[in-house]
């Protein structure tokens, strides 16, 4: 499951906790990993993950997203990751909870 690859390998690499659901008790700062869509061409698979930063500010957000980035440009190097491209990354700020958090969208094949 590329979700748990993708959630092992940044829990490994990261100084935050990393989940893959919204935690009850929420740290001032994570990262939540979300598979957004997927596919499979001649047994190869295809997966978008969405990495949310959380950060108690905008800018701790920001420089999260842009370490979960250097990291997640160097999945590649792993094991069943052939290409990890970034599709896009912005502010996404979660009003809901009114919490700062930054999108970094990458498409996957493995």
């Amino acid at each position: 499951m590329i979700e748990k690859t993708v959630l092992d390998y940044l829990t490994e690499r990261l100084s935050v906790p990393v989940y893959m659901e919204m935690p009850e008790q929420m740290p001032d700062s994570f990262v939540l990993v979300e598979k957004t869509g997927g596919g499979r061409d001649n047994h190869i698979d295809r997966a978008t993950i969405a990495l949310q930063s959380y950060a108690p500010s905008m800018y701790e957000a920001a420089e999260l997203n842009y370490v979960v980035k250097a990291l997640m440009d160097a999945m590649p190097d792993t094991e069943n990751v052939f290409r990890c491209k970034l599709n896009s990354d912005y502010n996404f700020t979660d009003t809901s909870v009114k919490r700062y958090r930054y999108q970094a969208v990458y498409d996957l094949t493995f």
